[in-house]
């Protein structure tokens, strides 16, 4: 093989209830209270020896669409939702390899919480954790914790960046060496190598150190996905990992080296930071059966049109049920995701919101992926040759244990057998199996 392998990791929306109302899903209507789907599926992609799982989160219902919470309850978008610590937890328990991140927004937790219990998470895997950093986008999130609403979008991450300075030095408060177990001296902890931290900053201040102990990756793993020019940046300066879905492969490459040319300014090494493609592939027995998956998936999207635009209006905190379907998009701007309106208008050009969502392609997030196992294999190799990159993150949020299957049992042993993916872990923790290649 003329290349490197790439990393492989999963996207999981943050409730198996999500899942609702799709093909093979079962009973999850009923039984999505209890983490098994999850557990499975932790096994499962262990055996895959992907890097990490990521498990997306919102601490909100919504109501973005038509001012009201009727759609997204009616039809389980983004709700309900579990703490994404306790899933996480009982997720590294089953595991012993894979990364798990669970995703925490900086509005809702204080510093030292979240350093905390992110070091204890660490702690119970082995070194597995990683953090999904997330500053919030929704006014509506920030409401269930007291505030008023998000701080401006670029604000959010000046907040940030002090944020993770704080966290950053809450874990090194202790040394790696600080715990002795010297049991002839009767000391557990040598003191001279636990410091306080007593940060005073512009947003937090916070004083130290932690209580919990090292983590024993020294600090998590972090994930970040920065898409606007700021939050780029952002990631650039602080991430271990990027969720990134630009549209196609030139846009991939551009993206991937104007992060990496940021992490050169911030005096990293780029290499150190992977970024991870989304991708939502079809796979099929045959062609032609991956194409009439395709069919049926386009339809159910087009019969769920009110469903989409209230999801894409909970990202961008926009009311699109209040739009006229057959006109254009009107001027719109946000304070949520800016990335996902910035692709939204560029389709929109010269088209009525019910053509532009007719054409905004449910079957592709980077690139689209159809085809058998071996096919989709082969053409994510060319898409890593053509656009650089280290890895594809896969994202449906139609999890189902045939889903899992199809990527276990016939993605990943097409990938495994082009030397494309890893065959198995060459270490214990996370950050090193990221690191690897």
């Amino acid at each position: 093989m003329s290349r490197k392998p790439f990393h492989l990791a999963w996207f999981l929306q943050g409730s198996s209830a999500q899942a609702w109302g799709e093909p093979w899903t079962g009973h999850i209507g009923q039984t999505w209270m209890q983490p098994e789907l999850f557990l499975d599926m932790a096994r499962c992609l262990e055996r895959a020896c992907f890097d990490y799982i990521l498990l997306e989160d919102s601490s909100y219902v919504g109501e973005s669409y038509a001012g009201s919470t009727e759609v997204y309850l009616k039809h389980a978008i983004a709700v309900p939702r579990q703490d994404p610590s306790v899933v996480a937890a009982l997720m590294t328990q089953v595991t012993s390899r894979i990364g798990i991140v669970p995703t925490f927004g900086t509005y809702a937790y204080p510093p030292y919480l979240l350093a905390r219990l992110m070091a204890t998470l660490d702690q119970v895997c082995a070194g597995r954790t990683g953090w999904n950093m997330v500053t919030g986008s929704s006014d509506f999130a920030a409401m269930n914790f007291g505030l008023n609403g998000m701080p401006e979008h670029d604000l959010r991450y000046d907040m940030a960046d002090e944020y993770i300075d704080v966290v950053k030095q809450l874990w090194a408060s202790w040394q790696p060496d600080a715990i002795i177990a010297d049991r002839k001296s009767g000391i557990l902890v040598d003191h001279t190598k636990v410091h306080a931290v007593n940060y005073e900053g512009k947003f937090y201040q916070t004083r130290g150190p932690l209580n919990s102990g090292p983590a024993p990756q020294g600090q998590p793993v972090i994930a970040q996905a920065g898409g606007s020019p700021r939050g780029r940046e952002f990631a650039a300066r602080h991430a271990d990992t990027i969720v990134a879905h630009p549209k196609g492969i030139d846009g991939m490459k551009a993206y991937r080296d104007d992060v990496r040319r940021r992490m050169v300014a911030h005096g990293r090494n780029p290499d150190d930071c992977k970024v991870l493609f989304m991708i939502a592939p079809i796979i099929g027995e045959t062609e032609a059966d991956a194409q009439e998956r395709k069919r049926l998936r386009e339809a159910r999207a087009a019969a769920a049109l009110p469903q989409r635009l209230a999801h894409l209006g909970k990202l961008m905190n926009i009311d699109f049920g209040r739009m006229d379907l057959d006109a254009p998009l009107p001027e719109l701007s946000t304070n949520g995701h800016q990335q996902t309106l910035d692709q939204l208008k560029k389709l929109a050009a010269g088209r009525t919101l019910r053509q532009t969502m007719a054409d905004h392609n449910v079957t592709a997030l980077s690139v689209e992926l159809i085809g058998t196992p071996d096919s989709v294999a082969a053409r994510m190799g060319e898409i890593m040759e053509e656009a650089g990159g280290d890895g594809f993150l896969f994202s449906m949020p139609n999890v189902s244990r045939k889903l899992l299957a199809e990527i276990e049992d016939g993605l990943v042993p097409a990938l495994q057998d082009r030397g494309l993916v890893r065959q198995s872990y060459s270490h214990q923790q996370f950050r090193d199996n990221l690191l690897e290649f």
